[in-house]
């Protein structure tokens, strides 16, 4: 019986690996177990943390979002429900970045969802009986 030779095909994955792991330090960047562990720890963390970014970004919009409504006297919350019980459909992303660069706009998008957002729970109870009762 012939004898097989898996010469290539493990030494294209230590290459593989190694290249993976080039610029770590030490032992990491240049032996293949502990290149290994390293390059797998790595892919880990950067298949969560893209999840990550997505997070901490949503969370930075926010809080200028936050901010600009409050320059403009209403909370967050206030302003969020406002826009949408006005009907303005504009993501998070979008409003920070007016909040940022076009705080004319924003003032305009402030004022629309004060102009809707003046009731209260109160209020509400008194429309809902107020149509029942027609």
């Amino acid at each position: 019986m012939v004898r097989v030779a898996h010469a290539p095909a493990s030494r294209e994955r230590r290459r593989r690996i190694l290249k993976r792991a080039k610029g770590y330090r030490g032992s990491r960047g240049k032996l293949t177990r502990q290149a290994t562990e390293a390059v797998e720890r790595g892919l880990a963390y950067a298949y969560r943390d893209r999840k990550v970014r997505k997070r901490d970004f949503r969370g930075l919009w926010i809080t200028r979002i936050g901010a600009a409504s409050r320059a403009e006297g209403m909370s967050y919350s206030k302003f969020m429900a406002g826009l949408k019980r006005a009907g303005v459909a504009i993501d998070r992303k979008i409003l920070a970045d007016l909040a940022v660069r076009e705080t004319a706009v924003f003032s305009e998008l402030a004022k629309v969802a004060r102009g809707t957002g003046e009731r209260t729970r109160g209020s509400r109870a008194a429309e809902r009986d107020h149509a029942g009762a027609s």
